[in-house]
């Protein structure tokens, strides 16, 4: 990827003499702009620009050519990429619209340019883009209108070449710039996943952003984030949230999960910080450029005026942060300081007329509190004091504070000079109360995903797994765990029975049920299981079995379960007509216990999403679930689990005993590394599993592998 950054020679081809043309911005945006290597231009007409001559081929460059800006038509790419690899050029950007994009020809045609890229080891960005931008090199391959975008210390990937665009403006008017841009266009080659880790290299990149459409390789992508993101932070904005609707699926899980739940999972297991807006991202990519992280989630606002202190407040517990409870000690430092009217209590009220010296005092009394982690300082016009001057008192205590100080600056004309001064120290403000908490709550999340790695371990991989996709003749992994010795063969729809072995086999214990084929044989079975028994409907063509009418609960004699039977079928019989029905299934009624289901899915793009969430027959209607990708942590787990009601209530609520949360991130872990080692498994759920005080057992499960 260096020669994308770092070329030390550049060719333009197409460059032309028109100051309407594209070949002529480029060109100027290479030369004006100040780039430390050689820029050569090709033109078949020749000529002059900007003082050098204008090649009539390629070809008559003398020496090498690392990088290739391509302002040719779509149809004349092809033939400008041979030039390319006869010259040995080692990278080229295809600004040029007309290929995927378009139609099936244009299809055909980026085809056509990624072979003769492939066949002669050449990369590209593009086409359908607007190309790269290094500020601190400099270099522009763009051909966007001046100024170039000021120097900064993030780095921004855009699938869009005109939000990139609007973005590079709008930062200008904000004061903030950029190390590297990149439009990488239709991804025909280079993806944001490729730029990753020469971004993660760069010496004046602290912050990478991400503006997505999609990604192409989904498990790629995860691997890679996931290692740059524990060395530099990256942000996302991903759109299409409004097209990801629910899959047509058997299952639960199947039904609940969703594009978006997968790049939801994905971008949590990658250690990314995602986005609803571009305001957000960048607010959170400058405090996360600026700031050090904090130890927590407490903060202490100081502010000279009510309105704004509230307003940060309500924004703390809306973004899983919480007023610092300041220390007695603290207190009386503070009402030594403040006037007689003022509030000492957190949000820190200093009144109007607070002057510099008041503010920075505050401050630093505010910092040495060991409750609190962070501080939002707000500063409104002040009607004795000119903001700047209070801005002066306070950089001195941001910049060398260990703790995060984020500084709202309220006000447009009458705070300019302020927000300047600021700026000029290299600190960010925010216009509201509101944009800095979303801030802060961005630093908070990357400070907890350190910790996160820092002390989690590699997960097991279980070895059963493993083993059982060997058994199955999915991997060549060799069977090193005892394995049930019939193991189904690929199907749609897995009997019970089998689904239940595989989940003994990773060792998940199960209610295993035992299939009756007639009333007799149902009776026997239900004298040697013991009761009370339940007796499901036993059928490959119905899944939600519960829906039918095909489960019995409390049958306590043989002939409960002898009458159940003919009543069972017959209620399949009438509701699913067309259904195959092999007999009914026994098992034996487990205890008490809270109710939860666990279950995978297969995504296209990231392997096997896995869901947790309020079990039972309501899963659906409740929507209480939460998604992640497998193989899960018991870091992973437990967050899943966390995040729904159904995963708080097992530590107990009210008249609801608690229940053992413990066996129930063993069995999520566990399910997930099935899924992930199974490729062909395309949905597993357990659903309910039965979670008592202690030990949880699946009552029910159903699995669809692809044939």
């Amino acid at each position: 990827m260096d020669a994308f950054f770092t070329p030390r020679a550049i060719a333009v081809l197409g460059a032309s003499t028109s100051p309407e043309k594209l070949g002529y911005a480029v060109a100027r945006n290479l030369i004006e702009g100040g780039f430390p290597g050689e820029v050569h231009l090709v033109n078949p007409r020749g000529g002059f620009l900007f003082g050098r001559p204008i090649f009539t081929r390629l070809s008559e460059i003398p020496g090498e050519i690392d990088l290739a800006v391509l302002i040719v038509p779509a149809a004349a790419t092809p033939q400008a990429l041979r030039e390319c690899a006869a010259k040995s050029v080692r990278a080229a950007i295809i600004p040029s619209g007309g290929f995927r994009e378009t139609d099936a020809a244009g299809a055909a045609l980026e085809a056509e340019c990624l072979q003769i890229a492939r066949q002669n080891g050449l990369r590209l960005i593009g086409p359908n883009c607007i190309g790269v931008i290094d500020t601190h090199l400099p270099l522009d391959t763009t051909f966007l209108a001046p100024p170039p975008p000021e120097k900064g210390d993030l780095a921004l990937l855009s699938h869009s070449g005109a939000l990139a665009a609007a973005v590079i403006d709008w930062a200008r008017g904000q004061g903030f710039g950029f190390s590297r841009i990149v439009s990488l266009g239709n991804q025909a080659d280079v993806t944001e996943t490729d730029l990753l880790p020469t971004c993660a290299d760069d010496p004046h990149t602290r912050v990478i952003c991400l503006y997505l459409e999609s990604l192409g390789d989904g498990a790629k992508f995860i691997q890679t984030a996931r290692a740059i993101a524990q060395r530099k932070p990256i942000l996302a904005l991903k759109t299409g949230r409004s097209q990801a609707g629910a899959r047509a699926a058997a299952s639960h899980t199947g039904a609940l999960a969703s594009s978006e739940n997968a790049f939801q999972a994905a971008f949590s297991k990658a250690g990314v910080l995602r986005f609803d807006t571009l305001e957000e991202m960048f607010d959170s990519a400058l405090a996360l450029a600026a700031f050090p992280l904090p130890a927590g989630g407490r903060v202490t606002i100081l502010t000279n005026a009510g309105g704004p202190g509230v307003l940060a407040a309500d924004a703390l517990e809306a973004h899983g942060l919480s007023l610092a409870d300041l220390t007695p000690a603290t207190l009386d430092t503070l009402r030594g300081l403040l006037p007689a009217a003022a509030s000492a209590h957190n949000p820190v009220d200093m009144l109007a007329a607070a002057s510099p010296a008041l503010y920075a005092d505050c401050l630093k009394t505010s910092l040495a509190d060991p409750h609190s982690d962070a501080v939002i300082v707000i500063l409104p016009p002040s009607p004795v004091y000119p903001t700047e001057q209070i801005a002066a008192a306070l950089l001195p205590i941001i910049t060398e504070s260990q703790k995060p100080i984020l500084p709202v600056v309220m006000g447009a004309g009458l705070v300019t000079a302020t927000r300047a001064a600021f700026r000029a120290a290299g600190v960010p403000t925010f216009t509201f109360p509101e944009r800095a908490v979303a801030a802060l709550s961005s630093l908070r999340r990357r400070s907890q995903f350190l910790e996160e790695m820092e002390a989690e371990s590699a997960p097991e991989a279980f070895p059963a797994a493993a083993a059982l996709a060997a058994r199955m003749g999915f991997s060549p992994a060799a069977a090193a765990h005892p394995l049930p010795e019939q193991i189904p063969a690929p199907s749609e729809n897995l009997p019970a029975e089998a689904v239940f072995r595989l989940l003994e086999a990773i060792g998940i214990p199960v209610a295993a049920p035992r299939l009756a084929e007639s009333p007799e044989q149902a009776a026997s079975l239900a004298a040697e299981l013991g009761f009370p028994l339940v007796m499901k409907i036993a059928s490959p063509d119905i899944l939600h079995k519960s829906d039918i009418g095909g489960v019995l609960l409390n049958l306590n004699s043989p002939e409960a379960v002898s009458s159940g039977y003919a009543q069972i079928l017959a209620v399949a019989r009438k509701n699913r007509p067309q259904a195959r029905i092999v007999g009914v299934t026994l098992q034996r009624q487990a205890q008490a216990g809270q109710e939860v289901i666990l279950g995978a899915v297969r995504d296209p793009q990231f392997d096997a999403l896995m869901m947790f969430g309020s079990g039972g027959v309501e899963v659906e209607g409740l929507k209480d679930i939460a998604f992640g990708l497998a193989p899960l942590s018991r870091r992973e787990a437990l967050a899943m689990v966390e995040k729904t009601w159904a995963g708080r209530k097992l530590s107990g609520f009210r008249a609801i005993a608690p229940a053992d949360k413990e066996a129930v991130i063993e069995a999520l872990v566990r399910l997930s590394w099935l899924a992930y080692r199974l490729p062909p498994l395309s949905e597993i759920e357990i659903n309910p599993l039965r979670v008592m005080e202690h030990g949880a057992l699946a009552l029910d499960a159903r699995a669809i592998v692809l044939k």
